[in-house]
């Protein structure tokens, strides 16, 4: 059997990124958009949600909780409440008891009450469509307004930047910030406004599998050649070499 040989790619080092230029970045983030897009073409949200005010509510109940607890929670859940009234008529203490598992369940439950009765008040049980109207519902800040608006109305006006995104755009060096709000910035300079929207997913997807944050899997992650980070974080795992092609 012949073995192919191929040629070791050349590292993006933190040296490299030091001296790297706004050009030079904007291009390589172009390059790590097309790759996390070959390899993730088809993530997107992984919550599950029959209605947008059912989305407004499964956004809220993943805040400090994974989307898999979430959707064990919702499958029960969402066949009970279905609309705003339905939430919004909800019994604190038998909401607060119903979403427990998801965590915070006391705060959760009284903001997706009151964000139900507040679209009822203003909105007609109907969720907006704009960034401002969003994040005054309760519960509802800018990142998981970006989520809410993309989904239910295509409506992008950001990146929602949430633990992967933010952990994983550090680690490429596409930002030096820990405040999302500063990282979301950085990344809507960085990437065209018509791949906003998936970009998060793609990241999203790219951290669950490869990116970990306590073991990353730089040896097969599809951008170690231009990760500053690459095969420098603790407890990596699976050293190889690096080769030409990415898989």
């Amino acid at each position: 059997m012949m073995i192919s040989k191929t040629k070791p790619r050349k590292l993006f080092t933190k040296k490299d990124l030091a001296l790297e230029s706004p050009e030079q970045k904007k291009k390589r983030a172009a390059e790590i958009l097309k790759r996390l897009s070959r390899r993730f073409a088809g993530a997107r949200i992984a919550l599950k949600y029959s209605s947008p005010v059912q989305l407004m509510a499964a956004v809220i109940l993943s805040a400090q909780c994974t989307d898999k607890k979430v959707n064990e929670v919702t499958a029960t859940l969402f066949k009970k409440y279905k609309t705003a009234r339905d939430f919004a008529k909800a019994d604190l203490a038998t909401f607060e008891s119903e979403v427990r598992p998801t965590g915070f369940y006391r705060a959760k439950a009284r903001n997706i009450i009151a964000a139900s009765k507040f679209l009822e008040s203003k909105f007609g049980s109907r969720l907006p469509k704009t960034m401002e109207e969003m994040t005054m519902l309760p519960g509802v800040a800018r990142k998981s307004a970006n989520i809410i608006l993309g989904n239910a109305h295509g409506v992008v006006e950001g990146i929602a930047v949430d633990t992967h995104v933010m952990r994983i755009s550090q680690r490429l060096g596409l930002t030096e910030f820990s405040d999302p709000v500063k990282i979301e910035r950085d990344l809507m300079g960085l990437f065209p406004k018509n791949r906003w929207f998936d970009l998060t997913y793609k990241i999203i997807e790219h951290g669950r599998n490869i990116c970990d944050a306590k073991k990353p899997k730089c040896s097969m992650c599809p951008l170690n050649d231009i990760c500053p980070s690459a095969f420098n974080l603790p407890n990596w795992q699976c050293p190889v070499k690096i080769f030409e092609e990415n898989l």
